[in-house]
C-alpha cells in the first residue's frame, strides 16, 4: 500500500511538473530561437577567411548547431525539477544597460561588475552578465587556438579542436543574443515605465509578448540564411576587444526604439509583411554573424606567438 502511495505521489509530482511547462508564457523564450541563432552561427562559419585552420572552416555545419546550444541548457523540464543551473546562467543571455552604472563598465570580470553594481544598490543579476559572458569565452577560445598550434601530438591535437569548436559555437550564442536589441535593455519584453508614445507592452493575458513576436514568430517565417549571409563585411582583427564587446552592445542598444517604432507601425509576427521589418531583423542577424566571425578570426590571429625579437648589434 505504501509502494502504491509513492508511486501516486510520483505520478501526480510529474503531472505537475508537466502543467507548469506547459503553461509558461510565450514570452519566456530565449535568444533568437534555434532558428534565428543557427543562421548567424553559420552565416559566420561561411564567412571566415581561408587562413583559419581548415578544421574550424569544415566545421560550418556544427557551430550553426551549436549556436543554440545554450537555451538548450534551460530545458523547462530541468528547470522544473531543479532551477540551480537556469537561474545561475539565465543573466549570461543579456545585459541590460540602463542598471548598470559608470563605474562597472570599467570592471575587469564580473565579480568587479558585481561589487559594483551592488555598491550602486542594484541586482546584478537583473543587469545581466553577458559582455562578461562573451569576453571570457573569447579569451577561452584564444588559449585552446594557442595551444593547437603548440601541441605535435596528434591525438591531443584533435581534443584540442573538439575543444575550439565547442567553444567557439557557444561563444556565438551569446554575441548573437545582444545583438537583438531585446537583450540589452529593460524594455525587454515590451516598453517598461513611462510610454507616452504608447509603444507594445506586455501583458499576461496575451501571452505573446513583443520578444517572442520578434525574434521567434517573425524570424521563423520570414529570415533564410540567404538574407543574412550575403551582407556580413568582410573580416577584421579586433583591436581591443573588451572596448569593442561594450560598444557592439551599445550598438544593438541604440536600436530599442527603433525595433519599437517598427512594430507600432505594424506588429512582428508571422503576418508581417512590411520589407523594412525585415531589412531591420536580416541586419542584426548579420550584426552577430559578423562579430562572431570577428572575434573567432582575431582569437586565432592574436594566438600566434610575438616574433622573436631582432637581434642587436654589439
Amino acid at each position: 500500500m505504501k509502494n502504491t502511495r509513492t508511486q501516486i505521489a510520483r505520478f501526480l509530482l510529474c503531472l505537475l511538473i508537466i502543467a507548469v511547462a506547459l503553461t509558461q508564457p510565450l514570452s519566456d523564450a530565449h535568444g533568437w530561437g534555434a532558428h534565428g541563432h543557427e543562421i548567424s552561427g553559420r552565416a559566420a562559419a561561411m564567412k571566415l577567411p581561408e587562413q583559419t585552420p581548415k578544421f574550424f572552416r569544415k566545421a560550418v555545419d556544427q557551430l550553426g548547431y551549436l549556436n543554440p546550444d545554450p537555451d538548450r541548457w534551460r530545458d523547462r523540464a530541468e528547470s522544473g525539477l531543479d532551477k540551480a543551473m537556469d537561474s545561475a546562467y539565465a543573466p549570461d543571455h543579456f545585459i541590460d544597460l540602463e542598471l548598470v552604472p559608470p563605474a562597472a563598465f570599467d570592471a575587469v570580470n564580473r565579480y568587479d561588475f558585481t561589487a559594483e553594481l551592488i555598491k550602486a544598490e542594484r541586482k546584478p543579476t537583473a543587469a545581466g552578465f553577458a559582455p562578461f559572458r562573451i569576453l571570457e569565452l573569447f579569451q577561452s577560445l584564444r588559449i585552446q587556438f594557442r595551444l593547437w598550434r603548440a601541441e605535435r601530438d596528434p591525438n591531443k591535437r584533435k581534443w584540442i579542436e573538439q575543444r575550439i569548436v565547442n567553444d567557439a559555437g557557444v561563444l556565438g550564442h551569446y554575441v548573437c543574443d545582444v545583438a537583438n536589441p531585446h537583450h540589452t535593455t529593460i524594455h525587454y519584453n515590451g516598453w517598461s515605465g513611462d510610454n507616452p508614445k504608447g509603444y507594445a507592452v506586455f501583458t499576461r493575458e496575451q501571452n505573446q509578448g513583443i520578444h517572442y513576436r520578434f525574434e521567434e514568430l517573425y524570424v521563423q517565417t520570414h529570415i533564410q540564411l540567404n538574407d543574412v549571409a550575403p551582407i556580413v563585411d568582410k573580416e577584421r582583427v579586433i583591436a581591443k576587444p573588451r572596448e569593442e564587446i561594450w560598444n557592439y552592445i551599445r550598438s544593438s542598444n541604440a536600436l530599442v526604439e527603433q525595433l519599437y517604432i517598427l512594430d507600432k507601425q505594424e506588429k512582428f509576427n508571422a503576418e508581417t509583411k512590411s520589407p523594412e521589418h525585415k531589412k531591420f531583423v536580416s541586419g542584426r542577424l548579420a550584426a552577430g554573424a559578423q562579430m562572431l566571425r570577428d572575434l573567432w578570426w582575431t582569437a586565432w590571429v592574436t594566438s600566434a606567438p610575438a616574433p622573436a625579437p631582432a637581434p642587436t648589434k654589439p
